[in-house]
């Protein structure tokens, strides 16, 4: 039998109109999801909308006991263990679905990305990089794609690799890739955000871009193309006040463009696994974490029509950043962000990268 509190969590996090901002106000305000759950109809009315139809409590005990099945679990935001890195994102994520060693998330962590289509070379040094970090107690962070991302987890398999996918934790992609991933499960950890019989869409790989640079101190790109995934996963990095570091490339390679373009816009130079140490060790994993999660804060404040009406007014298709919106309002941080979630809720906002709204 499912645990209640964690049925009653799964079922808000898996409602549609709810994502990771989104359920960290609600538990905010709230204190738990069964009281969340119970407070959206008068939110999203508020709002001006209905509220969305929450996950039927069926398909949260159906998702934990196939997890439970694959050998896996569930973690929550709010339970020990959840790597505190990540928690530090706005848009962490607020669940997470795991098989393998969970120990392997209290390491210093050091994320490897780079091109799927990666040369031979670049593929070489990626697996040598992974095993002399993992050999040094690093645990290597990556996303099970082709080339580079491969390359890094064979190299880092005996000493400790995170593999995190796009779909769910029974979804094997790219296929090739199966056994390696069951072997990451079975020696290492396997990390997914999805629920399980999700195949990984193109939406879905940004996400799991987040949480890979989330889980590390720094992110190494091998080698990258201009625009490509790797080049968004390190954005995402430097975005967090995280280590962004590159391994230099020969001009004539465009798949050298990316990481050559990083260096140039001041990302560390990469030549060797102490270069890697180097850089992230004066940082040290425990002096960039916060506390264990808690939902202990203050609870935002209800906003008056006239607040409500007053932030709608300065919303529109364009997105703009949360910040811009408390200081031409002039309203507190607490009364915006409730008006905001009002909004959600009722299906009239959107949420963009970034920290950025729109009008839906």
């Amino acid at each position: 039998m499912a645990e209640p509190g964690a049925v009653a969590r799964l079922r808000l996090i898996r409602t549609a109109q709810i994502g990771p901002v989104t359920y960290r106000q609600l538990i905010l305000r709230f204190g738990d999801a069964a009281a969340a759950i119970a407070a959206l109809p008068g939110l999203a009315q508020r709002g001006g909308g209905r509220a969305p139809a929450v996950a039927d409590a069926s398909l949260a005990e159906r998702e934990l006991a196939k997890v439970a099945k694959l050998g896996g679990r569930h973690l929550f935001i709010d339970d020990p263990g959840y790597p505190a890195l990540l928690a530090e994102l706005d848009d962490a994520p607020p669940v997470l679905t795991m098989r393998g060693n969970s120990a392997l998330l209290q390491r210093t962590t050091v994320a490897m990305v780079g091109a799927r289509n990666a040369s031979a070379a670049a593929c070489r040094f990626a697996r040598q990089l992974a095993f002399q970090l993992a050999d040094d107690g690093i645990a290597v962070v990556s996303g099970l794609a082709r080339g580079v991302d491969t390359a890094a987890h064979v190299g880092a398999l005996e000493g400790g690799t995170i593999g995190v996918i796009a779909g769910g934790l029974d979804v094997a992609y790219p296929p090739e890739n199966a056994a390696l991933q069951e072997r990451i499960a079975s020696e290492g950890l396997l990390i997914a955000e999805q629920p399980p019989g999700t195949e990984p869409r193109a939406r879905h790989f940004p996400f799991r871009n987040r949480i890979i640079a989330g889980l590390a101190v720094g992110t190494v790109v091998v080698e990258a193309a201009p625009r490509s995934g790797s080049l968004i996963t390190a954005r995402l990095a430097g975005e967090a006040g995280r280590e962004v570091m590159a391994v230099p490339g020969s001009p004539l390679d465009p798949r050298a463009q990316g990481c050559n373009g990083l260096i140039r816009e001041g990302a560390t130079l990469v030549q060797s696994a102490a270069d890697v140490l180097e850089t992230i060790r004066p940082i040290d994993a425990r002096m960039v974490r916060a506390p264990a999660l808690g939902f202990d804060g203050a609870p935002p404040d209800d906003a008056s029509d006239a607040d409500r009406w007053d932030l709608i007014a300065l919303l529109g298709p364009v997105p703009v950043g949360v910040d811009e919106l408390v200081r031409q309002a002039g309203l507190a941080p607490a009364i915006v962000q409730t008006v905001l979630l009002e909004l959600e809720l009722a299906g009239r906002l959107e949420r963009h990268a970034g920290g950025r709204v729109a009008l839906a």
